[in-house]
């Protein structure tokens, strides 16, 4: 029974994928909105009632999609952050390899990151399962300027007095171990940056921008510095500030 069950499961993780690989398919071709499990059902040459199986509703599909989308940026991201943290490496540094690491990911697979960075899809709600795997590139960042302000400190940037009340609650929430006045300039860092890949990735940097990597490195440099990163010391030198 256990070879049937294995054999079982086997060919359902080789359907399922088989299912999101067409369901990608079409992202490029018709975008999330038109996605439709009884064409997928069709170019995989299944019954919709054998789809249905698998994935009851085009939602669950989607959901399917976008979490496989975010934990692949997220993998992205946190691979970098290893493969950075040598005794050499700055703290900017490793902060600008993990920026990198998603814009790569970003421009090999555009439409999926569309997918989860682009415009909403008409009638679908996120549930709460994608919220885990859409936190992991901000988890990344946070844990970058948290190495940091555990060694050597941060440049704490100035917050307005009108906006300490809600910076005191993102800290709380997201980070409550940093300053709140780093914990907004992190959630404007990671805005700003997956709109700095979304002007590459859908063509408004066009006729504008001509070196784009060098342009990106040199921005995601400047966010760094926006959350207090310091220049020019290496990981583990001596606290001086924060």
């Amino acid at each position: 029974m256990s070879t049937v069950r294995g054999a079982r499961e086997r060919a359902r993780v080789e359907v399922t994928a088989a299912i999101k690989d067409e369901a990608r398919n079409q992202l490029a071709a018709e975008g999330a909105a038109k996605l439709s499990l009884r064409a997928v059902a069709r170019e995989l040459g299944m019954a919709s009632s054998a789809l249905y199986r698998y994935f009851p509703s085009r939602d669950d599909l989607l959901t399917a999609l976008i979490v496989d989308a975010y934990d692949a940026v997220g993998e992205a991201a946190e691979t970098a952050w290893a493969g950075a943290r040598d005794a050499a490496a700055t703290h900017p540094a490793r902060w600008v390899a993990v920026a990198c690491a998603v814009r790569d990911r970003a421009l090999a697979h555009p439409h999926e990151y569309a997918l989860i960075y682009g415009s909403p899809v008409p009638g679908y709600t996120a549930p709460p399962d994608t919220v885990g795997p859409a936190s992991r590139v901000g988890q990344v960042l946070i844990g970058v300027v948290r190495a940091a302000h555990l060694a050597e400190g941060v440049a704490v940037p100035p917050l307005t007095d009108g906006l300490r009340p809600e910076a005191a609650r993102m800290a709380a929430d997201l980070a409550a171990d940093l300053p709140p006045a780093v914990v907004v300039a992190l959630v404007s860092a990671w805005a700003q940056l997956s709109g700095l890949i979304s002007f590459e990735l859908f063509g408004q940097f066009d006729r504008v921008v001509e070196d784009r990597e060098q342009f990106f490195r040199h921005s995601v440099h400047e966010l760094g510095r926006s959350v207090g990163l310091l220049d020019g010391r290496p990981a583990g030198a001596g606290r001086t500030s924060g």
